[in-house]
């Protein structure tokens, strides 16, 4: 009898942390299911056209300034469609990051920016943050300290 009331309580003290650690940071993704700019975006993404999803968020930003998960993901359109400007991908990177300092995807997606020009001590700084967002670790975490291990490899076989 004690043990199943020792794995209840610890079921209940778990379960909300999982919860957690399963959210993805912000994303509007979780918090709006029917949101037609997401849908759209998924769309585009799912064909990979990247300037059609970087449309779409375009669009998104304008209607609703204050929503960090459409930052977030218009940067990210910008980052991995052709010729992205950098100057506004990290400009709605961090205005993501404004509006939500916890937001794991845009820390994840500035870090990986950062690796693409170059700036390996910015992205180990998002990296930092994640760990101390993630308390039982996450994807946002992994995927970027893999992105940062890849480049550190790339870098030391030049």
């Amino acid at each position: 009898m004690k043990t199943l009331i020792r794995s209840l309580m610890l079921s209940l003290i778990l379960a909300p942390a999982a919860a957690f650690a399963a959210d993805t940071g912000g994303s509007p993704a979780v918090t709006q299911p029917n949101d037609p700019v997401l849908e759209q975006y998924a769309a585009a993404k799912s064909q990979q056209d990247w300037v059609k999803a970087a449309e779409v968020l375009k669009s998104g930003v304008a209607k609703d300034p204050g929503n960090a998960g459409y930052h977030n993901l218009y940067a990210y359109s910008m980052r991995k469609g052709p010729n992205p400007n950098m100057d506004l991908v990290f400009k709605h990177y961090n205005e993501a990051l404004k509006l939500d300092p916890k937001h794991r995807g845009a820390h994840e997606y500035i870090g990986e920016a950062f690796l693409k020009i170059g700036n390996l001590a910015k992205a180990k700084e998002h990296l930092a943050r994640l760990d101390s967002l993630c308390f039982f670790g996450c994807e946002e975490f992994s995927d970027l300290k893999k992105a940062i291990a890849e480049y550190e490899a790339k870098q030391a076989s030049r």
